[in-house]
């Protein structure tokens, strides 16, 4: 049996990975860019990167294609385009890179460090309002909240 981080690591040497700072940059250079947060939709709705679209990763394969109540046409007609997936800490936007990877999108990669590492650059978020969420809000919403049950027994 495989652990999680055995999974991650092995999709993670089919993916390429941007940080935070390149797509800041990346960003200004290819303004076509499609960034795609793979969050759940509570996730996305409290806060996100503005422009992003959000498809959660539970409907990845059948957003991807036509004929789904899942299909979402601008991420279908976006095999050629550049495309960043994006989630909490860079795990699910590997997973889900690697299989828009496999079906058929030439030049995805995945945010390293994922959202958080976004928060950490500094760099803005906002709420499904379309207002800019406070620092202090962002922190939080990122901060860790295990519960010991959650804990492994060592």
């Amino acid at each position: 049996m495989k652990k999680f981080t055995e999974l991650l690591a092995e999709s993670a040497k089919h993916v390429d990975e941007l940080f935070p700072w390149d797509l800041e940059e990346h960003l200004q250079e290819n303004p076509d860019t499609l960034i795609v947060d793979v969050r759940e939709p509570y996730e996305y709705d409290t806060m996100h990167i503005p422009g992003s679209i959000n498809v959660p990763r539970g409907i990845l394969e059948t957003a991807c294609e036509y004929d789904y109540e899942d299909t979402v046409p601008e991420l279908v007609e976006a095999r050629d385009r550049d495309v960043v997936v994006v989630c909490r800490s860079g795990n699910r936007s590997i997973f889900a890179a690697e299989v828009m990877q496999k079906l058929g999108y030439k030049n995805v990669v995945s945010l390293k460090t994922g959202l958080r590492g976004w928060s950490d650059y500094e760099q803005p978020f906002y709420d499904n309002n379309g207002n800019e969420v406070d620092e202090d809000t962002v922190i939080d919403f990122f901060t860790p909240k295990l519960s010991p049950e959650q804990l492994s027994k060592k």
